[in-house]
């Protein structure tokens, strides 16, 4: 099933997502640094990530949303892309509860804002993995071109097949 949200022939949905994934994991990763190493410089790092991973986590779902309406219902990519939904949902509450309990001190967050952070991440892996099942497995937001001697998606060519 092919996107239905796509920018130079690529969806964009998949072209956001990966910001938002790497930017909140890598917040938590330097909040475990800095609990190793009581270095408030990286706590404040971590805030900044995190705001720039739920921001981009916000851009990217009304793409995901879009292609998620597209797909046949009452089939397993539906099921799979609801909790795929669901949980990126989620993930951003949780990183955003944590940035407002850390917005009046980012130097020395309450554990509790770290954990709610954690917590996100670990749920991020699931719906990343649940994520990369619809396209590799189930085949959505895949372009019905696809293969190993495809036209570039900027070519005349992939504009004639569809």
């Amino acid at each position: 099933m092919e996107s239905r949200a796509k920018l130079f022939g690529h969806p964009i949905h998949q072209q956001l997502i990966v910001f938002p994934l790497g930017l909140l994991f890598t917040s938590v990763v330097f909040d475990v640094i800095y609990l190793v190493t009581r270095n408030t410089m990286w706590t404040v790092i971590a805030f900044w990530m995190a705001v720039a991973g739920v921001i981009g986590g916000l851009l990217a779902a009304p793409f995901g949303l879009w292609d998620w309406i597209g797909i046949p219902n009452q089939t397993r990519a539906k099921r799979v892309g609801l909790l795929h939904g669901v949980g990126n949902v989620i993930v951003v509450l949780l990183f955003a509860a944590s940035l407002t309990i850390r917005k009046d001190n980012t130097a020395n967050p309450e554990v509790f804002a770290i954990v709610l952070s954690v917590v996100g991440a670990i749920i991020s892996a699931v719906t990343g993995w649940l994520g990369g099942e619809l396209v590799t497995r189930l085949g959505i937001a895949v372009d019905p071109g696809a293969g190993p001697n495809a036209p570039s998606s900027l070519s005349d060519r992939a504009e004639r097949k569809g």
